[in-house]
């Protein structure tokens, strides 16, 4: 096992398109690192440069202490599990698993007792004689994964390897593979386009944006204090609601103005985010997590902290709420926010629209599930002030300690 670092990497292609640029982060050893970012972000190419199939433009790649820049990929001492599992369909799982033991010259009894290993560990005992095609995709893929462990190497890297799996699947192999990874203690980077996943899996996660590196974190930092607004608006589901305001003190007392509508800020939070005073009586960019948004006839809240407006679509989950409202303030429209609305489709687009016409934002909210609003009707809705997110409009960073 050894840990991976990136020292100011780069990816330039013939016609100066710069896929990663300037990418630097140190994997330590034995640590589950997740590489989470949208469609052409730069993530995978990170991962290919690493396992040595992409040629490195910039920078130097170390596995350990070894600089692999011109390093075969054979020679690396990795193994990759990728989406498409890679297998081979006229052998067993047997001799899949054992596949590139039996290349290297492996003695025979060695294979053995690494393969029954790794299919214990993978239950997949009961299968070791069957074809690929006799497999469930859950299976296949967990054979893919033997390959991998049996070559013992020091470190794994995964290309997206469950976006072939339906989503029930997904849920209970993304569990598998972090257990796995936990017990055998080999240095992993995941690649993924799924924050649930990245959030769910990895110790860290670096977070990318056009080939650059935006902040890497643990999940619940990335969270609670995201370094920009990209990152605010790509880490969780669904996305936060960003809102442009302006701040002003009233009575000894900070409140957020959005539109025709005022929040009082609470206290904990101005003192959690000191930079934040020197931006009275300028504009900001509000961000509300949809959890901190309720029913205000199901919260205990002073009207000074709702907001008002109309309900436009409701989806009960049973376990909550999820109820789009529209209300008169502004949605962020920053080039960050234009980039993250083409990553996730058609739903902030649809909201876009949805905004448009009712002549302001449409914002999401994680309501009580006995709330009884309905499509066409108005709603009080209660804002959990402690838990609000302020950004710089011109830079796009968050807005927490030191004054911009």
């Amino acid at each position: 096992m050894a840990g991976v670092t990136f020292e100011g990497v780069a990816k330039v292609y013939p016609d100066g398109t710069r896929a990663v640029d300037h990418f630097s982060l140190d994997i330590q050893n034995g640590e589950f690192m997740v590489l989470v970012g949208p469609s052409g972000c730069g993530k995978t190419t990170a991962l290919r440069m690493l396992a040595g199939l992409e040629e490195i433009s910039e920078g130097r790649v170390l596995i350990g202490d070894r600089v692999v820049n011109h390093v075969p990929s054979r020679n690396r001492d990795i193994a990759m599990v990728f989406q498409s599992y890679a297998l081979y369909p006229h052998l067993s799982v047997y001799e899949n698993i054992a596949f590139g033991l039996r290349v290297k010259k492996v003695p025979k009894d060695e294979i053995e007792r690494r393969v029954k290993d790794a299919s214990r560990i993978l239950d997949l005992d009961a299968v070791l004689q069957r074809k690929p095609r006799a497999l469930s995709g859950g299976q296949r893929q967990r054979v893919a994964m033997g390959r991998a462990i049996v070559r013992q190497p020091q470190a794994f890297l995964m290309d997206e390897p469950l976006s072939n799996l339906d989503a029930k699947l997904r849920v209970r192999t993304r569990a598998e593979i972090a257990k796995l990874q936990h017990d055998l203690g080999v240095t992993t980077i995941y690649v993924t386009h799924d924050q649930v996943e990245a959030l769910t899996m990895g110790d860290r996660i670096a977070v990318m944006k056009k080939g650059e590196l935006q902040q890497v974190a643990g999940s619940q930092e990335l969270y609670d204090r995201p370094v920009n607004l990209f990152v605010a608006g790509f880490i969780g589901s669904p996305a936060m609601n960003l809102l442009e305001g302006r701040l002003e003190r009233t009575d000894g007392r900070f409140d957020i103005h959005l539109g025709s509508q005022t929040i009082a800020l609470d206290d904990q939070g101005i003192e959690a985010r000191p930079a934040l005073r020197a931006y009275e009586g300028r504009e900001v960019i509000l961000g509300i997590r949809p959890e901190d948004l309720d029913d205000a006839a199901m919260a205990e809240s002073p009207p000074t902290r709702h907001l008002t407006g109309k309900v436009e679509l409701t989806e009960a989950l049973g376990s909550e709420i999820m109820v789009h409202f529209s209300l008169d303030a502004k949605p962020a429209a920053t080039e960050d926010m234009q980039e993250l609305q083409r990553d996730i489709g058609d739903d902030r687009e649809a909201a876009s629209v949805v905004g448009a016409e009712s002549g302001g934002a449409v914002i999401v909210g994680r309501f009580n599930p006995r709330s009884r609003v309905q499509e066409g009707d108005t709603v009080e809705v209660a804002v959990d002030t402690r838990s609000l997110h302020f950004f710089d409009p011109e830079s796009g960073l968050g807005i927490y300690d030191k004054p911009s």
